[in-house]
Formats: structure tokens, sequence, C-alpha cells
């Protein structure tokens, strides 16, 4: 007999269950775009807590740097499944937005809030910055990868006329990095990275029920990214919001909800370690795995290809927010101040793409 979930995730079940059963009934009626789109918002966010509460039980057992890796290949999965989606629809400006969106709302608001509430709850936190630090080197790259095509393309160069080409190019180079970044973790074993901050297994939640927890959450999340993308478009014309800030904010908010849960969690109990993995792991897959991944394929899943020539508003947002991010970890601590200047920062980055 299996072993059952811990109260906390059964809850998190029944509640995920029952908007994914609203939404699916939203979807059978046809109801109003704006009740489907946000019942679905509502869904993708239930679904992404029970992935925390599993993670959270799973990181008593494997360490901060598995926990980061595990959570970003389980938690980015709303954003594969929301992009993939999205570029079936023609949505190609949603899909760039959302990534630059994914990683920003990773980097700044999830991070500053997880500093705010451990910095406020625990005084300043400290942490080994080696692996941030190699993570803020990668997402230096990541930005060099998006500001060469952009730039090549506004400045008219011969590069310009060859923007899917050089974007493939690009792509296929990220993927090498990815790769090269994972044999690099396992073979320095970063799991041995346990500090003080890693508190020792509780057993609350049976690793079983965990694992049984993530599979049925990741089933959901593909059944509502769908009704999510669907509802989308006419939702935000309905409601007068640019294509680029639902992006850039509503669907990045969303589909990182996992994020949002895990991190501040970490920081309430005082594993720094834990919360930064969680923050970083995850844009660092974005960049560097799910971007290329999404541009390789957009040829094939939607009528318009996905190119690595963005907004250079939003290539501009992206380089500031991860040199601000390496700053703030650069120290090897954080305080709740620094966190308030993340979330602010943030702000400022959404305001500027409310009217497009």
């Amino acid at each position: 007999m299996a072993p059952a979930p811990a109260p906390t995730l059964r809850n998190s079940l029944l509640v995920a269950a029952l908007l994914v059963a609203g939404a699916a009934l939203g979807e059978a009626t046809a109801a109003p775009a704006a009740a489907r789109f946000a019942i679905s918002a509502l869904a993708l966010a239930a679904l992404a807590a029970v992935i925390g509460e599993a993670l959270e039980a799973i990181s008593e057992r494997v360490g901060p740097g598995g926990t980061g890796l595990l959570q970003s290949t389980v938690g980015n999965l709303p954003e594969l499944l929301v992009g993939i989606f999205a570029l079936r629809r023609g949505l190609v400006e949603v899909v760039q937005a959302a990534l630059v969106g994914s990683v920003l709302g990773n980097l700044l608001l999830v991070a500053g809030l997880a500093f705010v509430v451990g910095g406020l709850r625990h005084g300043t936190q400290r942490f080994d910055p080696e692996e941030p630090r190699l993570y803020g080197s990668l997402l230096l790259v990541a930005v060099g990868a998006l500001l060469v095509p952009t730039l090549a393309h506004h400045l008219d160069t011969p590069a310009a006329r060859h923007g899917r080409a050089l974007s493939d190019i690009d792509a296929v180079v990220l993927l090498g990095l990815y790769a090269a970044c994972v044999i690099y973790l396992l073979r320095r074993g970063v799991d041995h990275q346990a500090t003080a901050a890693h508190a020792p297994p509780t057993g609350r939640v049976p690793l079983a029920a965990a694992l049984g927890a993530l599979v049925a959450a990741g089933a959901g999340a593909a059944a509502v990214s769908d009704w999510f993308v669907g509802a989308l478009e006419p939702a935000t014309r309905a409601l007068g919001i640019s294509p680029a800030f639902t992006g850039l904010v509503i669907v990045a908010i969303a589909s990182n909800a996992v994020e949002n849960a895990v991190a501040v969690r970490f920081a309430i109990r005082a594993q720094p370690s834990y919360a930064l993995a969680t923050t970083l792991a995850s844009p660092l897959q974005i960049a560097l795995l799910l971007t290329p991944v999404l541009v390789l394929a957009s040829g094939v899943v939607g009528p318009t290809p996905l190119t690595l020539v963005f907004p250079p508003l939003l290539v501009a947002a992206l380089a500031v927010g991860t040199l601000v991010m390496v700053v703030v970890v650069y120290d090897g601590e954080y305080t709740w101040v620094e966190g308030v200047a993340l979330v602010g920062l943030y702000a400022m980055v959404a305001a500027a793409f409310w009217w497009g």
C-alpha cells in the first residue's frame, strides 16, 4: 500500500484538483475568456504549490545542489508547456516576453521576496557564493546570446538578414553550454555542499508520495497550460492588457509559482543555500535549455519561428536584472534591504511594459 502524503500536501492536492476541475468545467462550457483565464492561472499556481510541497520533501534527501537541478527541471515544466502552446497559436511576442519575464521573475521578484522574508526573520543570511557566482556568469553569457542577434538586427549589419540562422546557431551553442554546466556540477558533486543550513530529514512526506504528487501535478499542468494559453489572447484583449506585459508579468508569475513558494519557504526556514539554488538554477535552465529548445522547435510547432532577435528593451531589462543579481550574491550574503531593492527593480521593469 502506498504511503499517504502529509496533511499539507494532501490539502494542496485537494485545492489543485478542485481548481483543475473548475478550469475543465469552464473550458467545457465555453465560459467567458476572462473567467477561463483567471481560473486556469489559479489552477497553475495551485499545481505549482503541490510541486513545491513535494520538492521540499525530496530536498531533504538530495541537498541544495540537487534540489536546484530537480526543482528547475520540474518547476519549469509549466513554462515549457505554455511556450509550446503559445507558439502553436503564433503568439511569439508573448513567448519572448514570458521567457525574459521568467528569468527576471526569479532573479528579482522571487529572490527579492525570499531575501526580504529571510532577512527580516533571521537577519543577514550567509551562504557559499561559489555556485551562485557560477550561475551568474553563465546567465551573463545567455544575455550575450540574446544581445548579439538583437544588435545585429537593429544595427542593420550583414547578419541582420540571417536572424533565423544566427538564432539557431546560438541555440545549439547554448544547449552545449547547458550540457557542459550539468556535467561540471555533477563531477564536482554539488550535493556535498549541504551546509549548516541543510536541515536533517523530517520524514513528514514519504518519498513515494512526494514523487507521486510530482507526476500528478505535471500531468495536470499539461492540460491546464493548454486551457490557459487558449484563453490568454481573448482575455487580455478584453481587459486591455498588452501582449508584452501579459508575457513578462502575468504568464511569468503564473508559471513561476513553484519558485515563489519553494524559495520563500526555504528563506523562512533560514536555508539561504536552498533559496538561492531554487531562484538561480531555474532562470539558468530557462536561458540555456528552455529558450534554445523553443527556438529550434518553433519552426515545427508554430506558424511563426521564434528567434533570438528580441525587442531591445527586453534584452536591456534582462541584462540589468542579471548584473544586479550578480552584484548582490557576489559577497556571499544578503539582507532584507537588498531584497526590497530587487523587488523594486522588478516593479520598475514591469511598469515599463504596461503599455506594450
